[in-house]
């Protein structure tokens, strides 16, 4: 076999097996860019969305849409009264299920 055949294939494997697994783009795609630290008051909530960490976003995002104006606002996850909310849905969810 010749020589320089071998090397050329041995340098196109270590090349191949070099770039396998490493990720085209690095960004991370949340949709919360801003996290609002206002209180909120339950019942003016419409709509609670929790989105989980991902592959493209590593935070847990917690979106909520305001009844009176649509509004949308990402709610700090560490806020008490925002774990308060969550708790106070997750039994009312508990106590539907059979």
């Amino acid at each position: 076999m010749n020589p320089s055949a071998v090397l050329i294939f041995c340098l196109m494997i270590l090349t191949l097996s070099g770039t396998q697994g490493i990720p085209l783009f690095r960004t991370t795609r949340c949709v919360c860019i801003e996290i609002s630290d206002q209180p909120v008051n339950p019942k003016s909530l419409e709509k609670l969305e929790v989105i989980p960490a991902s592959q493209s976003c590593p935070h847990v995002e917690i979106i909520a849409t305001m009844k009176k104006n649509g509004e949308k606002r990402c709610l700090n996850t560490k806020s008490k009264t925002v774990k308060n909310i969550l708790k106070a849905i997750s039994k009312e969810r508990s106590k539907r299920s059979p």
